[in-house]
Order: structure tokens, then sequence, then C-alpha cells
């Protein structure tokens, strides 16, 4: 382990990741579904921040573009300007169900296994969390918040890893390599990170996500999404006089999620099996909306989510005697169809684990990354592990050996494309 975490680049990796994480950069779902891009004008303060440390690192073509996306271009070594190019991408907000601002981060050197109390009320407590667990036996390095906020190492680990890959490189030229590129995204979070990415800037064919896990981690599908919105409208009249013409569109809502079956649930399934959320109810008696997003990893299990969807909404509605109206919005698509087509980018990244001593785990994305949509766009985008933990919580937590590990395995895949 102590080989590991001193690695000649672990320092800046380390200062990267603490002062990427106090930059609030927190998106927001309501106003991005609204088609703002970026959803936010805090995102713009760590644009600004990579766009500057890509330029002082020598990158060609730096600039963030009109809807925040950060790209630039570490060129080629000195006789490799024929080999094909590879793109990196991860994204730079957070998501806004639990607050990424004024984050922060307490480093833990040498766990111990022990729980661990922060400030703020929250345990971390290893008992429940294998991952953590591990750390503690290897006496790892942990990052964590203080526990008032996420850490927001989803995506910054993979924001400094991709960084610290690139000064790595300048910094030694001995390490042959063709053109790398990079995008960070906005808006991840939100469903909308590859809404406006700038395909007229990408030259690559192949890319890869920083936006994983544990350690070893290699995804290469995802589920397919979709949200749904239905919205029951009912008719409004005195509560005193209602009996036998009211109409209760948040009585048929409520019934409506109460429908849904219980044990097809995010809390209830793992692996590959599909879910129905229910993420908001909003409304009064004469018009009530569900929000509800619907995953599952097959095409067809996607149609019989939809259809039975739209079976309860219209049995509820016809029990009440009111009206549903059911709005289904394709958001990602499962990647894997695609990435069989192309193994040699997903080769190519497995040899680089190995090469940097990782054993690969593939493991289904229950959620998606920025890779599944740009693969739908016909860029193959397989995903990469972080070193992150728990995310989108309080709770959330770093593995610093793994985000070290994570930059080895970067900087051994621009050596594999080099060699291949």
């Amino acid at each position: 382990m102590s080989d590991i975490l001193e690695k000649i680049y672990a320092p800046a990796l380390m200062e990267r990741f603490l002062r990427y994480v106090k930059i609030w950069s927190e998106s927001c779902g309501e106003t991005a579904d609204k088609n703002i891009m970026p959803s936010t004008t805090r995102q713009w303060d760590m644009a600004a921040t990579l766009k500057s440390e890509l330029e002082a690192l020598g990158l060609s073509d730096v600039q963030t573009t009109a809807f925040c996306y950060t790209y630039g271009r570490l060129e080629a070594s000195k006789g490799m300007e024929g080999l094909p190019s590879f793109c990196l991408l991860s994204h730079i907000d957070t998501v806004d169900e639990v607050t990424g601002e004024n984050v922060k981060p307490i480093v833990h050197e040498n766990y111990d296994g022990k729980p661990i109390t922060l400030p703020y009320g929250n345990i971390l407590d290893p008992e429940s969390d294998p991952a953590l667990a591990q750390a503690g036996l290897i006496r790892d390095t942990i990052i964590t918040s203080d526990g008032n906020t996420l850490l927001g190492a989803d995506d910054k680990a993979g924001v400094s890893e991709i960084m610290t890959m690139l000064e790595y490189l300048v910094v030694h030229p001995e390490i042959k390599h063709g053109t790398i590129e990079v995008i960070f995204s906005p808006d991840e979070e939100t469903g909308h990170g590859m809404d406006h990415v700038p395909l007229e800037l990408l030259k690559s064919k192949s890319a890869y996500t920083v936006d994983g896990g544990n350690l070893g981690e290699l995804e290469t599908e995802c589920f397919n999404a979709f949200k749904s919105d239905v919205t029951f409208t009912g008719k409004a009249t005195h509560t005193g006089s209602a009996r036998a013409s009211m109409v209760n569109a948040v009585c048929m809502a409520s019934a409506f999620v109460a429908n849904l079956p219980r044990h097809e649930m995010p809390e209830t399934t793992d692996g590959h099996q599909g879910f129905f959320a229910p993420m908001q109810i909003d409304g009064s008696i004469e018009k009530s909306t569900v929000n509800l997003l619907l995953r599952d990893f097959t095409d067809d299990g996607m149609e019989e989510r939809k259809k039975l969807v739209e079976e309860i909404a219209a049995s509820v509605a016809h029990s009440f005697g009111g009206k549903a109206e059911v709005r289904h919005t394709q958001q990602y698509l499962n990647m894997k169809k695609v990435l069989d087509q192309h193994p040699d980018v997903v080769k190519k990244l497995e040899k680089a684990y190995l090469s940097a001593g990782v054993k690969p785990e593939y493991t289904p994305i229950r959620g998606g990354t920025d890779g599944s949509r740009l693969t739908e766009m016909g860029i193959p985008t397989p995903n990469i592990f972080t070193g992150g933990h728990n995310f989108h919580s309080r709770s959330e937590w770093a593995s610093f050996s793994q985000m070290i590990q994570a930059v080895e395995v970067l900087i051994q895949l621009a050596s594999q494309w080099a060699k291949d």
C-alpha cells in the first residue's frame, strides 16, 4: 500500500482533488429540463479553473464552449502523429439532491477500519460498507466531507485523475502516446450532459468516461432509462359537499404510486434488476403529477415497464372517475449493444487495467454516464473506476489509493494505444 500512496504524482492528485471539491458546481435538474445549459452559473467557475490549468499544461486548442464544455488536446509524441486519437471525459457538476456548497474535505490517513463519525454526526461504518472495510485492512488514506455536504468525488475524482495523468505525460515525454482529447462536461447529473457536446471539436472515434466507483470496475453496460410524467386530472368542489362530485387528483397520484410493484423499486433491487422510481409528486385536487424514473437493462423489459405505468394510471383514473395522461421521455440507452460492435476499444482498456496491476471487474452501471449518451451518438465509450464511494450522499468518500490506481490505468491506456 505504501508503494501506491507514494507514487510520484500522488501529491499533485491529492492537491487537485481537495481544491476541486471546494468549488461549488452543483447543477439543477429542474433548470436543465427547461433546456438551459449549463443549468447553473456556478459551473462556469469549475470550467474556468480547468481551462486555465489545461492552458498551463500546454494543451492545444483549449477552450470552454458557450454551453460550458471545456476542451483540450494533448498532441501526440513525436513520431506518433499518425496514431488514432481517443478522448477522456469527466463531468464538472455535482448532484442537486444533496448540497455541494461549502464542501470541507477531511483526509483520514492510515485509516484503521473503525467507524468514522463525521463532525455533523454522519457515521461511516465498515460493517455495512465492504469497500470501507477493505480500506481499513490495507490502511488506506480516505477522504470524506464533514458530513454537512456531499464530497463531490462524483465526478471530481475523475476530473482530478485525468488532469494528473495529463500533467504526468507532459512532464515525462519518454512515455510515447498518440493524440489525447479531453472534455469536461456540465450537467451530467441532470441527464443533459451530452445535449450540446462539441462533436465538431472531437476528432476521436473512441472515448472513455472516468466516472465509475470501486477499484477495478470496468463498465460496458448500463440501464435503458426513461422518465415518465403521469398527470392526473380531477374535479375540485367544496369539501363540505364533495360527496359524489369531487374527484381528487392528489388521491389518484397517491394510489398510482401505491400500486407500483414494491419489489421493483431502487431500494429493493440490485445487479441487473430494473426498477420504477417515483421521484416527485406535485399538485392539487384538480391536477397532480407524478415524476417517475424507469430503468431496465433490456429493450423488452423497458417496453413492459412503460406499458405497466400506462395500465396502472388508466386503472386508477377509472376507479376515481378522473383522467390520466402519461408521457414517456427517453433519457439514455444501454451502451452494451454498441460497445459489443467495437471490442477493440474495451480490449485496450482491459490491457491497461492489467498493465496497471488492476483486475478488471465487469459490473453493470445501475445508472448512466455521459458515455452512455456518447455511445448512442456513435462514439463507443466504456467507463473507468475513480475510487469514489457512496455517491450522492453526505456519507460519500474516496479511496486515495484507488484514485492513484485510476491515474495509473489512464497512463497505461495512453501507452496501450501507442503500442497497438
